[in-house]
């Protein structure tokens, strides 16, 4: 059995204890089947009141913490967490399994193996329900719409090439102006990107939190979408609901 990343895995043939090192796969599980989570990490907050071991975050788990729980199955990703961490667990006899997901298809596809392959369990039924919705969507007429998506400030970072919330933006008639960078999370100076002249800017409340209060001031005369960073970011059962609600604050603004 081979990873999203195609590195061998060998999990047991019976998964009955999971450690989730990115919360939406934590999510994912949860929702799927509540009781094979043992751990998660810090920022793992879906579903709310999810009683499992905390292991910190997921650039710094505590590798310990996660090798006493003696979990079947170590689920983490490419983007979300470090080799160094994964080789550490994977050192300890553990077996990893490492996603890739940098579209919305992608997630299909990812979240469908991990769930059914490496979890052993079915394709749960919200999984479904994401499919025929994603696949009912249709860019608003008129055109897509060009726009800065920051996610950090101090210093200012924003979505740039093959990222998956730029995929969804995409789909929702969004056209990032930086898709084209060469970096995936360019450093962009202010002035640079007020000087790209966007038609809108879209700020997610994480991972830096972006309010009403704190981020479009930065950007006089453009209009600004505030955004979940959970339906923008995540890749699990809020992709059932993410359309809907990041179209409606994307017609807002």
């Amino acid at each position: 059995m081979y990873d999203d990343l195609g590195s061998p895995v060998d999990p047991p043939p019976r998964i009955g204890r999971v450690v989730s090192l990115v919360p939406s796969l934590t999510e994912a599980v949860a929702a799927t089947a509540p009781g094979l989570l043992v751990g998660a990490t810090d920022w793992c907050t879906h579903p709310a009141g999810l009683d499992v071991a905390r292991i910190r975050g997921t650039k710094n788990p505590d590798v310990d913490a996660i090798a006493a729980l003696a979990p079947d199955l170590v689920l983490a990703n490419e983007e979300e967490n470090r080799v160094p961490d994964l080789d550490a667990l994977r050192d300890r006899g553990l077996a990893v399994w490492t996603t890739r997901i940098r579209t919305v298809d992608e997630a299909f596809t990812s979240l469908g193996r991990m769930l059914a392959d490496a979890c052993r369990l079915g394709t749960p039924s919200w999984l479904a329900e994401a499919r025929t919705v994603w696949a009912d969507v249709r860019p608003p007429a008129g055109g897509p719409r060009r726009a800065v998506v920051p996610v950090w400030r101090r210093p200012w970072m924003v979505l740039g090439r093959d990222t998956f919330a730029g995929d969804v933006l995409a789909r929702l008639g969004i056209a990032n102006v930086f898709a084209d960078h060469p970096e995936r999370y360019p450093k962009i100076p202010l002035a640079e990107l007020t000087a790209a002249a966007p038609d809108l800017v879209v700020l997610p409340d994480e991972p830096y939190r972006f309010t009403a209060d704190d981020g479009p001031e930065s950007f006089p005369g453009t209009p600004a979408a505030l955004v979940s960073g959970r339906h923008l970011t995540w890749y699990g059962p809020s992709l059932v609901e993410a359309p809907g609600l990041l179209g409606a604050a994307l017609t807002r603004a």
